[in-house]
C-alpha cells in the first residue's frame, strides 16, 4: 500500500465552477493586498482595509444572505485595492 499523493489541483483562473472561481478570487486579492503592503504604511494599509471592507459590504448588502455574497466581496475588494495600485503608479510610488 502506497500513501495517497495530496497533490493541488491544477485551477485555470477564472475557474469553472464556484469552488475555482472563489479560489482565483482570493489568489487575486492576495496578489493585490501583498503589493499594497509594499507601497503603504501598516497605519494607511489597515485604514484603506477598513474602508474598502465598509464600502464593499455596502454596495453589495442585497446580496448578503447569497451564496455568491462572500465572493462579491472579496472581488470588490480586490478591484479597489488594483484602482489604488494604479493611481499610486501615477504618482511615480
Amino acid at each position: 500500500m502506497t500513501p495517497a499523493n495530496a497533490e493541488e489541483p491544477e485551477i485555470k483562473c477564472p475557474g469553472t465552477n464556484t469552488v475555482e472561481m472563489r479560489w482565483c478570487a482570493s489568489e487575486s486579492l492576495q496578489e493585490s493586498k501583498a503589493a499594497l503592503e509594499k507601497k503603504l504604511s501598516p497605519e494607511m494599509l489597515e485604514r484603506w482595509e477598513a474602508a474598502t471592507k465598509e464600502v464593499c459590504a455596502a454596495a453589495y448588502a442585497p446580496y448578503q444572505q447569497g451564496t455568491i455574497y462572500p465572493q462579491l466581496v472579496v472581488g470588490c475588494d480586490d478591484r479597489l485595492n488594483r484602482v489604488l495600485l494604479e493611481e499610486l503608479r501615477g504618482l511615480g510610488s
